[in-house]
């Protein structure tokens, strides 16, 4: 933990500058930013100017966040801190970074600055919880005012029940059941007209000397080339999401062109919000005199979302265990070779590799092609779904410990609501039904394509492929994995 010294700049520290206390500066809030990095509709940020103080935002790199992410999760923190940090400081804001125990650091804060309010947004991991419930109680035992809000989803996952009370388990009347309490999501806050900064600010350290990006190594220029970051980009590319959402109910499918909004990445880090979103398409579909089918079916796309963090919530163990205890049984094998070469994009099939070539350049994966490599690696090779849990919290950009989890449980047939395990993807007839003209598997497999290059550029050198390799053999017949998986299923029925 960092001990700040008042008089002489420690060099080993990295600050930007030493703070002085003013006696005269009224009492400042801390904002502590964590997947909230927007302006427009942040609650956490709104409520932290309620009383007329100034504000000083946050963000603390804490075991638990850093420990959370994997390596291309962890790069894109690094690239919506130095975005928003840019925001705030066109708006006379700054953004404080601080290392260490969160606990820690908020205390040390508090007594550097006479802070006697902390806000933050809160988050619904099984971690954080732990961690954002003990902060709370301590700051509030220091006598200072802890207060966390919703930011992150638009409905509570402990507001929506079952008749009989107690979580939904399937997500069909769990949808319904958030439309019919629509009226209770609010609507989206405006950006505030002064954000109020402090007479002083308190020392931060260099997101440079956090080498957030460290270890994606050379991949990070690759998927920066793809990446959308900050809050201005995402509003950017909601509008231009809107003028295709008629056609989204078909449209998400399509593989050789973008049908989808893209704006996973932006949710994830808080860059824009659901509730945005939400009433963004609903304004569209009152405007719009077309069929509404495509618009809502992208709403429940985003109830999907509140879905998985509603399961999150009540089963906290959800991205480690089988939901379904029968499935403890199951003869999934450990990581293995086969593992190694869907992660390489080299199993032979070519959606496959195609799909997997491109989450490693660009740090994000079609959804349709999420549920084929996911269906291909638990079902035809038989691998536990957290070997590829595992790799998408690794390599995605648009990283959610909710979707992400519940997403790998259901196509692996282990989870709440689940996909019945018998229903096992093929990726032939798959990408022949929704790229029927084959754009996709050439992008990415096509040895002339700026995209197959990048791939190339972006994979560690040791693993030693390059463009000129002769396309491997399928490491199973389709037929014969789909036989395997299911005789296996009615064994462990048996």
């Amino acid at each position: 933990m960092y001990e700040f010294l008042w008089a002489v700049f420690h060099p080993d520290l990295n600050m930007l500058s030493i703070y002085e206390p003013d006696i005269d500066m009224a009492e400042p809030t801390i904002l502590w930013l964590r997947k909230d990095f927007r302006l427009t509709d942040n609650p956490a940020l709104m409520k932290a100017l309620e009383g007329d103080r100034p504000i000083i935002p946050v963000f603390i790199l804490d075991p638990t966040t850093r420990n959370s992410c994997g390596a291309a999760p962890l790069w894109r923190l690094g690239r919506a801190i130095e975005v928003f940090a840019a925001v705030l400081e066109e708006k006379g804001q700054r953004l404080v970074l601080r290392s260490g125990d969160a606990l820690g650091v908020l205390r040390d804060l508090i007594k550097e600055t006479g802070a006697t309010r902390v806000v933050w947004g809160r988050q619904y991991d099984k971690a954080t919880r732990v961690r954002d419930t003990a902060i709370k109680d301590t700051l509030k035992a220091d006598g200072i005012d802890a207060t966390s809000v919703r930011a992150h989803l638009m409905f509570e996952p402990w507001t929506i029940e079952t008749k009989t009370g107690g979580p939904y388990r399937v997500y069909s009347p769990f949808k319904r059941a958030c439309f019919e309490r629509e009226d209770t999501i609010g609507e989206p806050l405006p950006i505030p007209a002064d954000l109020a900064a402090p007479d002083n600010w308190p020392q931060s350290e260099t997101l440079e000397d956090w080498a957030l990006g460290a270890a994606m190594n050379r991949g990070g220029a690759i998927v920066d080339q793809y990446a959308r970051v900050g809050e201005a980009a995402a509003l950017e590319r909601l509008e231009g999401f809107i003028g295709d959402v008629a056609e989204y109910d078909e449209g998400r499918n399509a593989l050789g062109h973008s049908g989808t909004s893209g704006l996973s990445e932006n949710f994830a880090w808080g860059e824009i919000s659901t509730r945005t979103a939400w009433h963004r398409v609903r304004s569209e579909m009152a405007r719009s005199a077309q069929d509404d089918k495509g618009a809502v079916t992208y709403l429940q796309e985003l109830l999907w979302r509140e879905f998985a963090y509603h399961l999150l919530f009540h089963y906290p163990d959800l991205a480690t265990e089988n939901w379904r205890e029968e499935w403890r049984a199951f003869p999934w094998r450990e990581d293995n070779e086969d593992a190694e070469r869907w992660r390489r994009g080299q199993t032979g099939v070519p959606g496959v590799d195609a799909a997997m070539r491109e989450l490693y350049a660009t740090g994000i994966m079609h959804n349709r092609m999420r549920m084929l490599t996911a269906s291909f690696l638990t079902k035809h090779l038989m691998t536990d779904w957290r070997v590829g849990e595992a790799w998408f919290r690794e390599c995605l950009i648009d990283w959610d410990p909710a979707s992400n989890a519940m997403g790998w449980q259901w196509v692996a047939g282990s989870g709440p609501d689940a996909t019945p395990f018998f229903r096992i993807f093929n990726p032939e007839t798959q990408v022949e039904k929704f790229d029927p003209q084959n754009r996709y598997v050439s992008r990415w497999l096509d040895a002339k394509s700026k995209d197959a290059q990048n791939f190339f550029a972006a994979i560690p050198q040791s693993w030693k492929m390059t463009p000129k390799d002769k396309r491997p053999a399928p490491l199973i017949g389709l037929k014969e994995g789909r036989e395997r998986a299911l005789a296996a299923y009615k064994a462990m029925r048996a």
